[in-house]
């Protein structure tokens, strides 16, 4: 099997796993999973940044502060979501982010977004409405936490594709991570401590989060994105498998036709674009715009 194709689906496991643990956490405060799934990550990135001498401040702070917080923004909305709804289904409201980004790319970035991808947005979004419609286990709620969650990853996506050649990517990670932490810990005093298995949980979900990570970042430098993209929806399955067997999450059958309409939109939308030619994010282009 290709390496990068491998390596994407270790991560995409990976960070299923990290989606059970936090579920499981689900009765502690979503911010207090969101220390764990933080701290993980950091305690180990940060060490080995300083013995490389890797920039912790970066030559971008604002744009890294607000990639960070935007990324905090999804998070702590997916891990919300996941307390109210199953995990499946708020996985899979989840992965139309890069909707969004694709639309505060063209804005931001002047990417330009063809025609057979707004087809893959209708058929991802009529997903949506499929799931929402006829899985009465989706809240309006819990919808609409995880769509703001999908909206910041893709604020995220395009954040990322911006600084990605310009800071280096353990400096774009650790920022998320430092600042997760800063913020999870101003709701201290709402935290409780955890009990029995919520305390393997707690630790196992920084690890298998930077597990994914690793993975991740290896099987892009590895693969081009478009091979590999369609391979990352394999997290929604892996969901699937994971909710029924450890929380008895069933799906009816059109609740997984909406499941099913969304991966398949996103994954068109992967091909419409690589028919495409974006050109790159110029400073002038998204500095001007966010200011």
């Amino acid at each position: 099997m290709n390496r990068g194709i491998a390596f994407i689906l270790i991560a995409t496991f990976s960070f299923a796993i990290m989606n059970v643990l936090a579920k499981v956490l689900s009765d502690l405060h979503p911010m207090q999973i969101v220390f764990f799934r933080a701290i993980g990550t950091f305690v180990f990135i940060m060490p080995y940044m300083l013995y490389h001498n890797v920039s912790i401040i970066g030559k971008h702070p604002k744009l890294l502060g607000l990639r960070a917080i935007t990324g905090l923004l999804s998070l702590a909305t997916f891990f919300m979501a996941i307390k109210i709804i199953p995990l499946g289904s708020a996985l899979s409201l989840r992965y139309i982010g890069p909707i969004f980004g694709a639309i505060l790319a063209f804005y931001f970035l002047s990417e330009k977004v063809n025609k057979w991808q707004w087809l893959s947005f209708a058929i991802a979004f009529s997903g949506v409405i499929v799931l929402k419609g006829f899985d009465l286990r989706v809240s309006y709620v819990g919808l609409f936490l995880a769509l703001t969650s999908a909206f910041f990853i893709g604020f995220v996506f395009v954040l990322i594709r911006y600084l990605a050649t310009r800071e280096h990517y353990l400096t774009i990670i650790n920022y998320f991570m430092g600042v997760s932490i800063l913020a999870s810990l101003a709701f201290i005093s709402q935290w409780r401590m955890p009990v029995q298995n919520e305390w393997y949980a707690a630790i196992l979900i920084g690890i298998f989060g930077l597990i994914g990570q690793i993975f991740m970042t290896r099987a892009f430098s590895l693969q081009e994105a478009t091979v590999l993209a369609p391979f990352k929806y394999m997290e929604i399955v892996y969901a699937l498998i994971m909710g029924f067997i450890f929380f008895g999450e069933g799906y009816t059958l059109l609740s997984m036709v909406g499941i099913a309409l969304i991966i398949g939109g996103m994954i068109c939308n992967v091909i419409a674009k690589s028919r495409g030619h974006s050109k790159p994010a110029t400073e002038s282009v998204l500095q001007k715009k966010m200011t």
